[in-house]
Formats: C-alpha cells, sequence, structure tokens
C-alpha cells in the first residue's frame, strides 16, 4: 500500500507543479518576480513546479493569489488533469 501512495503522491505533485509553472509562465512572471511577490524562496518554488515538494495548503494559496488566479481553479484544472482513476486511497 505504501508504494502505491507514494507512486500517486509523485504524480499528484508532478502535475501540481507543471500547472503551477504553466500558469506562471502564461502571467510572464519569472520564478525571481512571483517568488519575491508572495514571500517565498526560490529554491522551494522552483522544487514545486518540478514536483519535488509537496507544497503546503498556505504556499498554495499564496502562488494562486500571486497569479492572481483563485485557488479552486488551481484545484479544478488539477482534477481535470489527473488520471480517472486517481486515488491517495486504495
Amino acid at each position: 500500500m505504501q508504494e502505491g501512495y507514494l507512486e500517486q503522491k509523485k504524480y499528484l505533485q508532478k502535475q501540481l507543479g507543471m500547472l503551477i509553472k504553466d500558469y506562471r509562465l502564461k502571467t510572464n512572471k519569472s520564478i525571481s518576480l512571483l517568488t519575491a511577490e508572495v514571500g517565498m524562496t526560490k529554491s522551494l518554488l522552483a522544487d514545486t513546479e518540478k514536483g519535488i515538494k509537496d507544497p503546503q495548503f498556505s504556499t498554495l494559496w499564496r502562488l494562486a493569489q500571486g497569479l492572481n488566479i483563485p485557488l479552486s481553479e488551481i484545484i479544478k484544472e488539477l482534477e481535470s488533469n489527473l488520471k480517472e482513476n486517481f486515488s491517495l486511497i486504495e
């Protein structure tokens, strides 16, 4: 069970990271600019975009605000991008 969970979690983090990066690029914001606006380190944002870090909810909230989009939009798009039967529980 643990192995399946970790695999799914990595997949979720990767999808979320790609989505955050896509939004950042659409708003023409550099990593430096966005991190300065939301008060986080460049390395944390870069690792989030690469799917390495699993950001806290408050971090996602700040990123959404910095990208001028509702957090719910990020979540809805993430859900639509995930595999059809995606689950973190078995």
